[in-house]
């Protein structure tokens, strides 16, 4: 016989809540703070120091990367690589702006993109 406990997975520590950006004067705050650069894209990051405990992301991609159909595969691109990896990393409080490079976010390998994104965020949290 098996146990309701054993049965049930285990539920994450700590539910994350994450949202996204929307007005610019939080984007250009962001541009202000910390920055880490990867091999492709840039992240920024900035501590509210505020009492709201979510986590707030938000994407760019100009008119460098290309096309609208280029700059929306970018951000979808890098949509996907923080859906998977802030949920693990990212500390609350904090907001961050992932920036597409030229040439480089559309084809960069998925697996890069995602230890670019590992690496960014230890390196950014490690000051």
């Amino acid at each position: 016989m098996v146990s309701t406990a054993d049965a049930m997975p285990a539920a994450p520590a700590v539910s994350l809540c994450i949202s996204t950006l929307q007005n610019r004067p939080d984007f250009l705050r962001a541009a202000s703070a910390l920055r880490q650069a990867t091999g492709g894209f840039l992240v920024q990051a900035r501590d509210r120091r505020d009492e709201t405990p979510g986590v707030r992301v938000g994407f760019t991609a100009s008119k460098k990367i290309g096309n609208a159909v280029a700059r929306n595969r970018a951000k979808r691109r890098l949509r996907a690589i923080a859906r998977e990896v802030l949920p693990k990393m990212a500390r609350p409080g904090w907001d961050y702006v992932l920036v597409a490079k030229p040439g480089v976010t559309t084809v960069r390998d998925f697996a890069l993109l995602l230890a670019d994104l590992h690496g960014a965020l230890a390196r950014l949290h490690k000051t």
